[in-house]
């Protein structure tokens, strides 16, 4: 009688494979690595994807991609108390600063001081889009009753005709573009509520005190991901961008990329669907999968940080937050860290105006940028100690931020396909997220549905021995 395991797992053949060290797959990894025989392939040769930090001279970093985290992001702060990291509140101090063309005009909370019909005008359509966006159930955005009729218009048009005036118009797409990197036009109005609603609310969305801007991280959101890197070892491999994934005739996988081929009995996918596309699969994906990555672009975005002696607008009982009918920079915070001399302002090209700045020489946007620092601040600001900016559009494994959108057709079309998965495949990755969308959270919440399910699929075939060496393996100190 033949007493050998057939369920046991060859040497080679890993339970799993990541695709994408970014926060999602990173942590899919630290979830699924005391259990199972991992690797984690990303193309870069730094971890954190659409994080990344920037050191200046000083010692300093700030971080030039995704950095905030606010009230109702339950697994981020968890995840930062775990890494042994600490936030701190962005500065929201002071008077904010509404430009109007000519001047500065002040005031305080989310919503700028404009003429009374605007202002009520800006009030009844956000009350309008909130009560909208209530409705939706953000697991199933495609089954409202009024999702077809919501998904074949874009905002825009949905802007033109619930705001009457000019002003409201213009600050709400403002707002837009700050939470999107996008023009109203470019999405459906149904995403728009479908967003909105997976971050609770549109008001939350733009807020910094009890809003998404709340909170940074000491030692940047890279850092998290740096953190974690440290915990896989050899399982991480940077520098390895995968060009084709074949499965075998028995089910397995096969993962080729740059530096070698690793065999495994389950993929994760942490990657933007634009990354994703380049990816070869033999046999081919679903039809559907593929024209949904197709149809999901990823908003336009460049960050702009300056760095000064001190924050000198805070002498002038400013917050450092300007919303701007004038641009090229519209939406600025005050970016400095606390514990810190140094004085930072971060101002954004979002949109069509990001997309513009992409193609302009470096030194014309930094002029462009810091004369639009030095209108809202004074003749100060055109004098920091450093400048640098992030053009995520142009940046090769991301190609755009900060997540990907869906123009009008996309849910209704598309939507049932967008979190399933294609087993032995699966997906993380904030685009496939249920709650904040878009955002370091959604990315944690998909990796741990694609976690869950990788767990479920390989309950009953864990090999023990593998598992005991996993287990013994030691792990670098953090």
């Amino acid at each position: 009688m033949n007493n050998q395991n057939t369920n046991a797992v060859p040497p080679d053949l890993l339970d799993v494979v990541i695709v994408g060290a970014g926060i999602s797959g990173l942590h899919a990894a630290r979830l699924l690595r005391p259990d199972f025989r991992i690797a984690v392939l990303e193309a870069r040769e730094r971890v954190g994807g659409r994080l990344c930090n920037h050191r200046f001279a000083n010692g300093e970093t700030v971080d030039i991609g995704g950095q905030w985290v606010g009230p109702g992001q339950d697994r981020m702060y968890r995840l930062i108390g775990e890494l042994g990291f600490e936030t701190w509140p962005l500065y929201d101090s002071g008077d904010n600063l509404l430009w109007d063309g000519t001047r500065g005009r002040r005031y305080r909370g989310t919503i700028p001081r404009i003429g009374p019909l605007a202002l009520l005008d800006l009030g009844q359509a956000m009350a309008r889009f909130e009560r909208m966006a209530k409705s939706i159930d953000p697991a199933t955005p495609w089954t409202h009753p009024r999702a077809q009729e919501w998904d074949r218009q874009t905002l825009a048009t949905w802007l033109q005709r619930n705001c009457k005036t000019r002003r409201a118009r213009e600050l709400f797409a403002i707002g837009i573009g700050a939470v999107f990197a996008a023009e109203p036009e470019e999405l459906s109005l149904l995403h728009a509520l479908f967003y909105a609603r997976s971050g609770h609310s549109l008001e939350r969305l733009l807020s910094v005190t009890g809003g998404a801007q709340q909170d940074r991280i000491h030692g940047g959101t890279a850092g998290l991901c740096t953190r974690m890197a440290m915990e896989l070892g050899d399982d991480l491999h940077l520098n390895a961008p995968v060009h084709s994934v074949e499965r075998e005739p028995e089910g397995n996988l096969q993962v080729h990329f740059e530096g070698g081929v690793l065999r495994c009995r389950r993929l994760i996918l942490a990657l933007p669907p634009n990354q994703a596309l380049r990816i070869r699969f033999s046999p081919a994906l679903p039809a559907s999968r593929d024209q949904l990555w197709q149809r999901m672009p990823a908003g336009s975005c460049i960050k702009c940080v300056a760095r000064y002696e001190r924050p000198f607008w805070r002498d002038q009982g400013l917050s450092g937050q300007v919303t701007s009918a004038e641009g090229p920079v519209r939406v600025m915070f005050d970016n400095s860290e606390a514990g810190r001399d140094s004085g930072l302002l971060m101002g954004f090209l979002e949109g069509e105006t990001a997309r513009h700045y992409s193609g302009v020489d470096p030194e014309e946007r930094r002029r462009d940028v810091l004369d639009c620092f030095a209108r809202y601040f004074g003749e100060q600001a055109r004098r920091p100690l450093e400048y640098v900016d992030r053009d995520w559009s142009s940046e090769p494994w991301s190609r755009g931020c900060y997540a990907a959108l869906m123009p009008p057709g996309v849910w209704t079309h598309y939507g049932e396909t967008l979190r399933g998965d294609d087993a032995p495949i699966h997906y993380a990755g904030t685009e496939s997220a249920t709650e904040w969308y878009g955002y370091m959270e959604g990315a944690l919440q998909a990796a741990e549905r694609a976690a869950g399910e990788i767990r479920e699929a390989l309950r009953y075939s864990v090999d023990s021995t593998s598992l005991m060496q996993r287990r013994t393996r030691e792990v670098p100190r953090v």
